[in-house]
């Protein structure tokens, strides 16, 4: 199935998009060229199988099947690339690109927990980017972004640690419990299953979320230990503990 295309031009050079499934895709070869990736092979093998894809689209020279990222991907390949017109892509791409395809209906907000974290940060650089104009001395970046963190998401310890990995902290789902653990955000309770103190939890950087099951025998609702879960606050808050600024930097 052959998907109708989307066609935008930063500086001189195309990028077509598409909506598949009510989700913004973006042909890989296209992002690769503007963000000056050797080849697009070397973009999309950094990314997750759900962040890239392949879909048949209509060319010059007839139906081709080409590789797709995600919104989720493209801001991941943003967030690497290393050419001085990233940052102004990344700004085009959230003022022109997303604005104009959403006015068509057709595109819908990212639901998944990364693609929700890569709208947030993008949503927050463009308060940060108006403040520009309008001051002329800023809080740090860091700080100004810390602010901002405070909005509303929590996330699984798993996707907390994608995402503190991409931005360049040595982590997975295990070691970061261990890790929030060492600095006293969480803890094991007596059924070895991990709980969150309550000042992680106050200062805004953990949750806790019920969880239930159905007794297999009785049919009762059971009560089991709740999922530790953490904010977007909580995320960068991390990412700043653990020294890692420059990913973000890089396109900010």
């Amino acid at each position: 199935m052959t998907a109708d295309l989307s066609v935008f031009r930063f500086d001189g050079a195309d990028l077509r998009t598409l909506v598949i499934d009510g989700e913004l895709w973006f042909v890989a070869v296209d992002v690769a060229t503007i963000l000056g990736y050797s080849a697009t092979s070397a973009m999309t093998r950094t990314l997750d199988d759900d962040e890239k894809g392949m879909q048949i689209l209509h060319t010059l020279g007839g139906d081709q099947e080409c590789t797709v990222i995600s919104e989720a991907g493209l801001f991941s390949a943003i967030l690497r690339s290393r050419v001085p017109s990233a940052r102004t892509f990344k700004r085009w791409v959230t003022h022109e690109v997303l604005p104009a395809i959403n006015r068509t209906g057709a595109y819908v907000a990212p639901q998944t927990p990364e693609q929700r974290m890569a709208a947030a940060v993008l949503e927050a650089q463009r308060i940060i980017e108006a403040r520009d104009a309008q001051v002329a001395e800023l809080t740090p970046r860091a700080e100004a972004w810390d602010e901002l963190a405070s909005a509303d998401g929590d996330f699984s310890v798993a996707d907390a640690a994608k995402m503190l990995a991409r931005a360049g902290v040595e982590t997975g789902p295990q070691r970061l419990f261990e890790q929030l653990a060492g600095i006293r955000w969480t803890f094991r309770g007596r059924d070895g299953k991990w709980r969150a103190y309550a000042s992680a939890v106050s200062e805004g950087y953990l949750t806790e979320r019920p969880q239930s099951h159905e007794h297999p025998r009785t049919g009762e609702r059971v009560l089991d230990a709740p999922q530790v879960r953490v904010t977007m606050r909580g995320v960068e808050r991390l990412r700043i503990r653990f020294g890692v600024l420059r990913p973000l930097e890089a396109v900010s």
